[in-house]
């Protein structure tokens, strides 16, 4: 633990307060990002959208399940790394931004070849290294399971991961009981209309009605694992996992993590033994799925994990490097 413990505001004292309130009511900052369209050597394509000054720090950012620019963590995260002296790229997965993707495959938790594809692509055409990444909930599964897989090779002077579903089985469990369902509802439905509205435009490679599918192992069983080469749902799941990656993490690597996300088991977090030195591990007692949201007033709320990740990106930024404004 590198930060002080967070405490919850008083006004959002549960998991579900927690995860709820910002995604609804969380203000969001007027900012200016720019959008770029990526070709990839598959023929699809990727949308970047980028903000901040060329001469700061890049800092690639990556969204969860179903997330896009429009998610209630990712303008403001953009502005604070403004603000600390950092510049930013919002990576849109395949089929999250405005347009459907062209292929019938789309993205997934374990998906790490498009972040290498960006990576490449901002060093080739930007002439920028990225400097660090930070991934929230699948998003940081796959920012870890990617740092893993790299290990020495990786390009990052250091990585984040917010909420992460260290153990994807595990997770589609807890989704499926209790109120959590109400957040499995939630996200199915976005699902099932994003896979209606791609193949809406192109030639669906299943025979399946997608509106049958209750839960999301039901989902992950029928559509994620056949579009994406898995045998069935539970190769997905143990292939996907990053939890598996973590011992051999090369780069400074932040992760910060509520014990009462309801998205996944408190005992889903990775022991000590299974993790390499240069991960840094801050695990609350409470904060929800990408919540942490503190400050004695609602009408002036503060976000811990943003303040952890700023630290975090501050102690291992380059030396001679631009300083916060």
């Amino acid at each position: 633990m590198n930060y002080p413990d967070f405490q919850p505001a008083w006004w959002l004292p549960t998991a579900h307060l927690q995860t709820i309130w910002p995604a609804l009511f969380r203000r969001q900052p007027d900012i200016e990002v720019t959008r770029e369209r990526v070709e990839l050597a598959d023929g699809d394509f990727l949308d970047l959208d980028w903000h901040g000054n060329s001469k700061d720090p890049l800092v690639l950012i990556n969204h969860g399940l179903e997330g896009s620019i429009n998610s209630h963590y990712a303008i403001p995260l953009m502005d604070c790394l403004n603000k600390a002296g950092f510049a930013s790229v919002f990576m849109h997965f395949r089929n999250c931004s405005e347009e459907p993707n062209r292929l019938a495959r789309a993205y997934h938790s374990g998906e790490t070849d498009d972040i290498q594809a960006i990576i490449e692509h901002v060093l080739k055409s930007h002439q920028r290294q990225v400097f660090a990444a930070i991934g929230f909930s699948l998003g940081g599964n796959a920012l870890l399971k990617w740092l893993g897989e790299s290990g020495k090779s990786n390009p990052l002077k250091c990585a984040a991961a917010v909420s992460v579903p260290f153990l994807l089985a595990d997770s589609a469990s807890k989704l499926s009981s209790g109120f959590s369902r109400l957040y499995q509802w939630h996200l199915l439905r976005s699902l099932k209309k994003s896979y209606i509205r791609k193949f809406s435009t192109i030639k669906a490679p299943l025979n399946i009605n997608v509106e049958k599918l209750s839960t999301f192992r039901e989902f992950d069983n029928a559509v994620t694992a056949p579009l994406h080469g898995f045998q069935g749902v539970d190769d997905y799941y143990q292939q996907s996992s990053c939890r598996q990656y973590l011992h051999n993490i090369q780069v400074p690597t932040c992760i910060i993590h509520s014990q009462d996300d309801p998205f996944m088991y408190e005992d889903s977090i990775p022991h000590d033994d299974e993790i390499s030195g240069q991960v840094e591990m801050n695990i609350s007692s409470h904060g929800g799925h990408v919540g942490f949201v503190c400050g004695a007033f609602p009408w002036s709320p503060c976000y811990w994990h943003e303040a952890v990740i700023s630290n975090f990106l501050q102690r291992h930024r380059p030396a001679g490097e631009s300083t916060p404004r």
